[in-house]
């Protein structure tokens, strides 16, 4: 059996690969996505927030690109400087996208019981938790 970080490190690559190509008619991809997210979760958001936010999925300079192509193609707007907002025509096009990503959910946990999914997040969460501590030591008996 391969480590569980093989898994995560497949996962995560077919993730994106497959998300960037249905998302790549709209103009996005897995990245922008999750940046419309954040600002749509919470309208005004300031670009710190959507940093922090997704560090764990971006460095800044990724984050920062992604911030632009979502002004530049209309998405969002500055309300003031530094903060971001769906413009109307991204409220309305980001429905759409997002049911289509609501179908992509489906097929990628096609097989799995809700029950199993849970656990398998939990898991993750926990081991990222035991891994983000501040005892974690390596053995070296």
């Amino acid at each position: 059996m391969k480590p569980i970080g093989y898994w995560l490190n497949r996962t995560d690559q077919a993730l994106t690969r497959h998300l960037d190509a249905l998302l790549t008619e709209y103009g996005l991809t897995r990245l922008t996505w999750q940046v419309l997210n954040v600002v749509h979760a919470a309208p005004g958001a300031a670009d710190t927030d959507v940093h922090t936010t997704l560090a764990a999925n971006a460095d800044t300079v990724a984050l920062a690109a992604a911030i632009r192509t979502v002004l530049t193609d209309g998405w969002v707007a500055r309300p003031a400087e530094g903060l971001l907002t769906l413009t109307a025509q991204g409220e309305a096009r980001l429905a759409t996208v997002t049911e289509r990503v609501a179908f992509f959910r489906e097929a990628v946990i096609a097989g799995i019981s809700l029950e199993e999914y849970g656990t398998a997040v939990s898991v993750l969460e926990r081991m990222t938790r035991n891994l983000e501590g501040p005892q974690v030591m390596a053995s070296t008996s």
